[in-house]
């Protein structure tokens, strides 16, 4: 009997969640903005802003911690260097939006939409299965497993079925990511570091892996077919025959597959 009142309760909460309308609406929320300096800035802190149209909006001197942002559109704004920890990105839009240099760490983000959006520096720690990111700017990103908080378990990125097709990646950091059946078609990749990552069903057809590190990872029907593949660094990588579209890739030769 217990455990169907607690079970009850939770989906009263979760009802009562859902009701509630966010905390701000648009106009509250240009007002903090404006009102905003270094010495203050916009207070957003743990604020509800779920399903708001908060488009080419100039976030930089605001504080997002912890703010549940599901379904809003920030289309066009800055955020960059801001600290979204803990924050809900749930199917957000941040189509264009400059993220550049942020902190998003210990979030949900699953369905955002990230198309040429600029996360080139950003630190990213969460769950962002299916999020669309064509396009995008992930330039010196580090999106790697956070080896400081091992009593914790080990705390990476998760990015199934991500979209990721025309990105820009170079120099990006995936240390132990999962990213199963990701798209990289057309992308750039030159010098990412791909250590221990779970690549099962990905599709690299067309991409740039020019130096590329892929030691340690999981290859499982992974499609290279077209790839530039000049100085990748496979090492681990036992039965190459796993390896879809090797025939069709480029550079095979340079490559380090041992």
């Amino acid at each position: 009997m217990k455990i169907y009142f607690y079970w009850l309760g939770m989906l009263v909460a979760l009802f009562c969640m859902e009701a509630w309308s966010a905390d701000l609406d648009r106009p509250e929320v240009e007002k903090r903005l404006a009102n905003a300096d270094k010495a203050h800035p916009a207070d957003l802190r743990r604020k509800d802003l779920t399903d708001l149209d908060l488009s080419s909006l100039d976030f930089k001197i605001a504080d997002l911690w912890g703010s549940d942002l599901r379904r809003s559109n920030l289309s066009n704004s800055d955020l960059s260097g801001l600290n979204l920890d803990l924050s809900v990105l749930s199917k957000v839009n941040f189509s264009n939006a400059n993220l550049s240099n942020t902190s998003i760490f210990g979030v949900h983000a699953g369905g955002a939409n990230f198309t040429n959006a600029n996360l080139n520096g950003s630190r990213f720690i969460g769950v962002m299965d299916r999020a669309n990111l064509s396009r995008a700017n992930l330039s010196h990103a580090n999106w790697g497993a956070d080896m400081k908080n091992q009593s914790m378990g080990l705390m990476r990125a998760s990015l199934n079925n991500v979209n990721l097709s025309g990105a820009n990646l170079s120099h990006a950091n995936f240390d132990r990511a999962v990213m199963r059946f990701a798209n990289f078609s057309g992308a750039n990749l030159q010098n990412a570091v791909f250590f221990g990552v779970d690549l099962s069903g990905a599709d690299f057809s067309g991409a740039n892996l020019s130096g590329a590190d892929l030691s340690g990872t999981t290859l499982e029907e992974t499609n290279f077919a077209g790839a530039d593949l000049a100085g990748a660094r496979f090492a681990g990588i036992k039965d190459k025959s796993k390896l879809k579209g090797l025939n069709s890739s480029k550079h095979l030769d340079t490559a380090i597959i041992d």
